[in-house]
């Protein structure tokens, strides 16, 4: 939630635009949403504006606010059940050490398929520049 500034003004325009900022920080993501779909279909420079602020001042991101609509947390809250916990974590430890082995394994692979295709290369240019210098009679 966003609170305002004590420099902030407190009337007028701005006034009125922060207090706007905090009512819709304060409601989440959804209401910036259907802000932005509203002014698109009324005043679309001004669903244009807010989109860029949106995106500017990262109020779409998972940190933006308290809700976490469809963010996912990569912190799951523990069983109680401590051996289950410990199992838990030991084997997602084990798939993240598999999934590392298996990315290095596969830009080996591309690595090598590469060396083998600037080889390739290599030896048709140099065939094609044997066939250009020996004279043909």
């Amino acid at each position: 939630m966003t609170t305002l500034n004590q420099s902030a003004p407190s009337t007028g325009f701005w006034g009125w635009l922060y207090r706007a900022e905090a009512w819709l920080d304060n409601k989440g993501r959804g209401a910036w949403i259907a802000a932005m779909v509203l002014a698109f279909i009324f005043v679309w420079p001004l669903g244009l504006a807010l989109l860029a602020y949106m995106i500017w001042s990262n109020k779409m991101s998972c940190t933006s606010s308290r809700r976490s609509f469809g963010c996912r947390n990569h912190t799951a809250p523990t069983s109680g059940n401590t051996a289950f916990d410990a199992y838990k974590a030991e084997t997602l430890q084990r798939l993240r050490e598999e999934q590392d082995n298996f990315e290095a394994f596969l830009q080996r692979l591309r690595d090598a398929r590469d060396k083998s295709e600037f080889d390739q290369f290599m030896e048709d240019r140099e065939k094609a520049s044997d066939n250009a210098q020996s004279p043909e009679a």
